[in-house]
């Protein structure tokens, strides 16, 4: 018993020809992932300096100030949504979803962070 399988219209010896409008979407595509890649990047290294900053200034400074916390706790869990906001709209979809289970797994420090103060 042979089966037959049909070729697809994309099979191997068939030639694809792209437009130059294709082409250029393409390349405007890849140039509008690559910045939101460094947005991304950006706010990431922003989030890493903020908060361990303000959060040892909190608990360790000469002047505790609860206000200092909070605001760090605020950063802990706004800094990779917004991380998750620019990945998503740019096209980066698993970027976006890891920082928004980030963004809900920075929850629990934040509280902690805030009852600390």
């Amino acid at each position: 018993m042979t089966l037959e399988i049909e070729r697809s219209p994309l099979a191997r010896g068939t030639a694809v020809h792209r437009t130059a409008q294709e082409i250029r979407d393409d390349r405007r595509a890849a140039a509008r992932r690559a910045e939101a890649a460094l947005q991304v990047l950006l706010v990431t290294l922003v989030w890493l300096v903020s908060v361990p900053f303000l959060l040892g200034w909190g608990l360790l400074g000469s002047e505790r100030q609860p206000g200092t916390l909070l605001f760090a706790a605020m950063l802990a869990v706004i800094l990779p949504f917004v991380g998750a906001v620019i990945a998503t709209r740019n096209g980066l979809y698993f970027t976006g979803g890891v920082y928004a289970v980030l963004t809900l797994v920075m929850v629990v420090p934040a509280i902690s962070m805030v009852q600390a103060g």
